[in-house]
């Protein structure tokens, strides 16, 4: 297994950056001429690309993807309950929803977003001083540009109306207001637009895990959709399909081995390390090289360890099974959650309940203890090497299968039902899971209604704890295709966004000018 380093060479421009967040409102008379400033910094493309490679360190860093970013969109979400009182109470609030404006979840993955933004602004900034390698100086840019809307399209989805900084901000006084969705997501759209005209479609195995030019686009597609503009949408991802570039794993459960990342379905991946020893930055104090470079997904939902959350009953019950009418169950349920009985540790060991920390679930009217599989590495650990230790697996952000439904989204919602059957259908083709091509019994497909149902379900199953679901409620909601909604907290006109961070607020003078309240309503 091979994974990138370049990592590690981003300790000066993470340090720089992060002096450029904090900076003092001192009047100084006088300069180091020694100390490192923006200034006598980014002076080639060699300090460029540390600059860039800061953005990845503080985008996998446990403020956002090695820790709280999958928490945030799951607890959004109906794929998850609490796996028992050991979940934390900002956690509950947010699963619970009732979410309070100093909830340290959700500002942790907020401050997370604009230090990536900051990083990437000074990147863009930045380039125009570097001309030795204009080719890596605009695959520098290209990777800041996703980085950078990225972040804003997390934002936007999350909280709506937020500050947008497109340049550097060197000052206490440089504050913006919040600014109104269209003209976020038009930064968005311009952003990965750009990015995917200069980045590579491939990098060199030393490098893989930048951002690609099939990234960029499938973001770009994945933003269109949310704004409802599928014909755009629809576009952007026929540039990853055609690139041919990508395909599906032969084995779904490829998508979630350590073994095998960076496979031809991936399209964008965290990369994590594995340092062997039970260290992670708990404080949350830094990102540059010298910090642990692991997640610890492993632990938080881990069925041998914290078990903190498990799968929803609603999530469990969505599978196909003959128990339930199917004509043949789901390979892909197996292949998402543990459940006692089931083999672990390269089948050397058998999942006990009492193995198991926590609360029970109901599948097809059975109570049994499950977990959640995905992304976890007790596949070839012991009980007592899992108990606690973070690991190195990659948490893949976009896979070749999300592009395809989302394609199959695309032609429902613009009248092409039979192209959007035949997306589904690939997915099911997948020589692992061999499920029967719709239409089925369950799920017919001869209208469009009929075929939105199916894209809901296959999305569900095949998506399930990869941090989509949160967008596809959101989406789905506002186009009216729930009777009942999926969340049983759900109050309109409040929970479709989080509250506006409370140390926001305070340290933002300028939050609420421009014509938008500094909170969310009903908060």
């Amino acid at each position: 297994m091979k994974k990138i380093h370049f990592y590690r060479n981003a300790t000066i421009a993470c340090l720089l950056l992060t002096a450029l967040i904090v900076a003092c409102n001192k009047d100084l008379d006088k300069t180091n001429p020694s100390y490192i400033t923006v200034d006598n910094y980014f002076k080639n493309a060699d300090e460029l690309q540390k600059g860039t490679n800061a953005i990845y360190s503080i985008f996998h860093s446990a403020r956002l993807v090695g820790r709280e970013w999958f928490f945030l969109h799951d607890l959004r979400s109906d794929d998850v309950s609490s796996g028992g009182g050991q979940l934390e109470v900002p956690r509950a609030q947010i699963l619970n929803g009732a979410t309070t404006s100093d909830n340290a979840v959700m500002s942790d993955v907020w401050n997370g977003l604009f230090v990536i933004i900051h990083r990437a602004n000074t990147v863009i900034g930045s380039a125009a001083n570097v001309t030795d390698n204009d080719a890596l100086r605009d695959q520098c840019v290209g990777q800041a540009k996703f980085f950078r809307a990225w972040a804003y399209f997390e934002l936007v989805t999350l909280w709506g109306p937020v500050p947008l900084y497109t340049a550097t901000v060197n000052g206490p006084d440089g504050f913006q207001p919040r600014t109104a969705e269209d003209a976020i997501y038009a930064q968005i759209v311009q952003d990965l637009t750009e990015a995917a005209a200069v980045l590579s479609p491939t990098y060199p195995a030393a490098e893989q895990g930048r951002v690609t030019s099939g990234a960029a686009n499938a973001m770009l597609g994945r933003v269109q959709m949310q704004k409802g503009d599928y014909a755009a949408a629809k576009e952007a991802l026929l540039k990853v399909v055609n690139s041919g570039v990508y395909q599906l794993m032969s084995d779904y459960e490829d998508n979630f081995l350590e073994e095998t990342e960076f496979n031809a379905e991936s399209i964008f991946e965290a990369v994590f390390f594995d340092k062997g020893d039970n260290a992670f930055n708990w404080g949350y104090s830094g990102d540059g090289s010298g910090e642990a470079q692991s997640t610890v997904r492993n632990q938080e939902y881990c069925p041998l360890a914290w078990r903190n959350l498990i799968p929803s009953n609603k999530f469990l019950n969505e599978f196909e099974k003959t128990a339930t009418g199917a004509t043949k169950t789901d390979p892909r349920y197996k292949f998402t959650v543990y459940e006692t009985g089931d083999r672990f540790n390269n089948d050397a060991d058998v999942m006990t309940d009492g193995m198991q920390n926590g609360n029970a679930s109901v599948v097809n009217g059975v109570t049994k203890k499950v977990s959640w599989r995905k992304f976890m590495i007790i596949y070839k650990q012991s009980l007592s090497q899992a108990s606690f230790h973070p690991g190195g697996n990659n948490q893949r952000i976009i896979r070749y299968a999300d592009v395809l439904l989302m394609l199959a989204e695309c032609e429902n919602e613009t009248g092409n039902t039979g192209a959007a059957v035949g997306y589904l259908n690939q997915i099911r083709n997948r020589p692992s899971v061999q499920m029967p091509n719709y239409p089925t019994a369950q799920f017919p497909t001869g209208n469009k209604d009929q075929v939105t149902r199916a894209i809901m379900h296959e999305r569900t199953v095949e998506l399930g704890d990869e941090e989509v679901r949160n967008r596809d409620i959101l989406r789905w909601r506002k186009k009216g295709y729930y009777t009942t909604d999926p969340l049983s907290y759900f109050r309109p006109n409040r929970d479709e966004l989080l509250p506006i961070p409370q140390q926001e607020i305070d340290n933002n003078p300028m939050l609420g000018e421009g014509g938008i309240s500094k909170q969310n309503p009903g908060y």
